[in-house]
């Protein structure tokens, strides 16, 4: 486990899941972030969270220990990327937690089919 970095565990093998993750990189100048897919077992392994739970939502693991999963931990993700910090307050909108919580919750169980991969050839 890396004691500077928070670690983002999410789907590898979820398409949109990636894209969310090339996207945080991009934002992640500083490297504030260690993204380790769930497949990883090693990667994972220190964590001790169930793999079902890995499985239903990304979740991010700060330094001390805190680990927040889907919609909650967008605006830890927030704090921690300079250029995004801006964002976290609005999670403290009334009303917006739990409605980025059922979004989330929507799109993780249906992500297999929201996310349609090209075949290859």
């Amino acid at each position: 486990m890396d004691a500077e970095r928070a670690t983002l565990v999410y789907d590898g093998e979820c398409g949109m899941c990636r894209d969310a993750v090339r996207l945080l990189q991009r934002w992640d100048k500083r490297g504030r972030l260690r993204y380790v897919a769930l497949q990883d077992d090693a990667g994972t392994a220190p964590f001790r969270i169930p793999p079902e739970a890995l499985a239903a939502a990304m979740h991010l693991i700060l330094p001390d220990g805190r680990v927040f999963a889907g919609a909650d931990a967008a605006p830890e993700i927030a704090k921690l990327l300079p250029g995004k910090r801006w964002l976290a307050p609005f999670y403290r909108v009334p009303g917006v937690r739990p409605v980025a919580r059922r979004v989330y919750a929507w799109i993780a169980a249906r992500r297999r089919c929201v996310v349609r991969t090209p075949p290859t050839h």
